[in-house]
């Protein structure tokens, strides 16, 4: 299945996405794609109704695409996790996961526009897999991390350098900007997506590609990061794990290039579609 959600910031609504690129609503099976539908079992439930053919009203085709969940308890990122990238970073492999959140305010639609934070030089961009979690994970082993996997998205890890790298302290301060977390255009649960570690990734910048890799270069995997992360925290159902970005990054590139307003940024990652947004100036 591929979850999706519509609507107006704050009045979203459950989906689905069919074979033949419709929408349609499933409000009669949840009210939303949130921590409460996870850890009730909502995906089985969902399946199970979406079998049966219902005539769900459809959803219309200007309709805003919003991020596939509802805005979790937290956004847990793993940085560093491409070998070639913490070297464009001039940055030591990790010999562990590098962990850091992004602020649930950050999370947005897979299309909607980016706010360059007022005064901001080095805003930057990052094309990730990420994974949602379907079930509540304390300490969990790395043999039972994908069986608490909801399922699989885009996440653009927006990144301001200066306030990340140059402002003192721990990265979270670059990092959770609202706007900063671009998710979707869909959740696909795991028997859609196969292998996550064989997906192409890529980014484009006003139409020039930046960054284009494969999940095969992660460092770290998906069961180990996501075991590794539940014995520092309990992750809970509709969490979002974001995997770390290929390089190609603007603050690796010779010279530097970081956003300005105008600039539009389209990602894609194999069988989970596309987002694109465009950066704008927050209003004053």
């Amino acid at each position: 299945m591929k979850l999706i959600r519509h609507g107006l910031p704050g009045q979203e609504k459950p989906g689905l996405l069919l074979p033949d690129g419709s929408r349609i609503d499933t409000s009669e099976v949840t009210r939303d794609y949130d921590e409460s539908f996870f850890a009730s079992g909502g995906l089985t439930r969902l399946a199970a109704w979406s079998t049966t053919a219902p005539a769900a009203p459809l959803v219309p085709e200007d309709a805003r695409w919003a991020a596939p969940v509802a805005r979790p308890s937290k956004i847990v990122c793993a940085g560093l996790n491409y070998r070639d990238h913490a070297i464009e970073a001039g940055m030591a492999i990790p010999s562990e996961p590098i962990l850091f959140m992004k602020a649930s305010t950050s999370f947005c639609g897979p299309n909607d526009d980016v706010l360059i934070p007022p005064g901001s030089e080095k805003t930057d961009w990052e094309v990730e897999l990420a994974f949602v979690i379907g079930k509540k994970a304390t300490r969990i082993s790395e043999a039972d991390a994908t069986a608490h996997i909801a399922g699989y998205t885009i996440l653009n890890d927006l990144s301001e350098r200066a306030y990340q790298l140059e402002r003192s302290g721990q990265w979270t301060k670059g990092k959770g900007c609202d706007t900063f977390a671009p998710c979707g255009p869909f959740l696909a649960t795991p028997e859609e997506i196969g292998d996550p570690h064989t997906l192409g990734l890529s980014l484009k910048v006003n139409g020039q590609t930046i960054q284009n890799s494969t999940t095969a270069q992660l460092i770290f995997q998906i069961p180990f990061l996501l075991s590794y992360i539940s014995h520092f925290m309990t992750l809970l159902p509709g969490d979002v794990i974001s995997t770390g970005t290929p390089p190609g990054v603007g603050m690796g590139l010779k010279p530097p290039r970081f956003l300005r307003p105008g600039d539009v940024m389209e990602l894609a990652i194999d069988g989970l579609g596309t987002q694109r947004q465009t950066a704008v100036a927050t209003p004053a």
